[in-house]
């Protein structure tokens, strides 16, 4: 499966033509993560596999140059040619693989960036492949990161519809590591459709949906009530009490 790198990004028609043309042929392999094919989704896991290897290299190189280098001090280390060169060999290593692709972002808004379309699919990865996410390629802190970054109002539509879709996607399921996070989304992506999706969660079968779609909606309706644990844990007792 191919996509067009930019396709998602909403990142408006001043994007960088050619930052886009670079993200994508660097990573557009990696939406075959997200394939329907197992088959392809298999052959993308390769692929990561190979680029977090190159990653593990460079670092292993790098750790080693800095105890080498280290008796110079920090600003001579700095100064070292193979030094920097080993650390610059890292970094770009990081360009190809997931998640270190999405580390470091430059500042400035999410919407303008590059990288938003390979942020939205390490997401959605996580949310539809978990078990394969958590194997290949778990870091809680980076989930943690890219939800409150992309909490941010104004997407474009179709941004705005894959964010629906994975608050959707989330309160569906058991809760995973920085899935509270998502309420953060849920505010700043409010709308009727969504609403509707969650009212319809709020009405499963499944305990935890009807948890935790319950508390969104809950929430939506008191944006001044913060997203604490304290907060989760009256409602869950407000609730059983009724």
């Amino acid at each position: 499966m191919t996509k067009d790198a930019g396709a998602d990004s909403g990142a408006g028609a001043g994007a960088d033509v050619d930052e886009v043309q670079a993200w994508g042929a660097r990573l557009g392999w990696a939406f075959g993560l997200m394939a329907d094919d197992p088959v392809e989704r298999a052959a993308a896991l390769v692929r990561l596999g190979d680029a977090q290897k190159h990653v593990r290299d460079a670092l292993g190189r790098f750790n080693e140059l800095w105890h080498v280098t280290l008796p110079l001090g920090g600003q001579e280390q700095w100064r070292d040619q193979a030094f920097l060169q080993s650390h610059e060999a890292y970094i770009e290593a990081g360009k190809y693989s997931l998640p270190d692709a999405l580390w470091n972002r430059p500042p400035g808004d999410i919407r303008a960036w590059q990288g938003l379309p390979y942020a939205l699919l390490f997401l959605e990865w996580e949310a539809r492949y978990p078990h394969e996410w958590t194997k290949h390629a778990k870091k809680w802190g980076t989930k943690q990161s890219l939800i409150r970054d992309l909490a941010a109002a104004g997407h474009g539509p179709e941004v705005r519809t894959k964010l629906t879709d994975l608050v959707e996607t989330v309160v569906r399921r058991a809760y995973r590591c920085k899935d509270r996070e998502y309420v953060r989304v849920a505010r700043a992506v409010d709308s009727e459709d969504l609403r509707c999706r969650l009212e319809t969660a709020a009405r499963s079968d499944t305990p935890w949906a009807r948890r935790h779609a319950g508390y969104v909606l809950w929430l939506l309706d008191r944006p001044e009530v913060p997203n604490t644990i304290h907060v989760w844990q009256s409602w869950i007792a407000a609730e059983a009490g009724e």
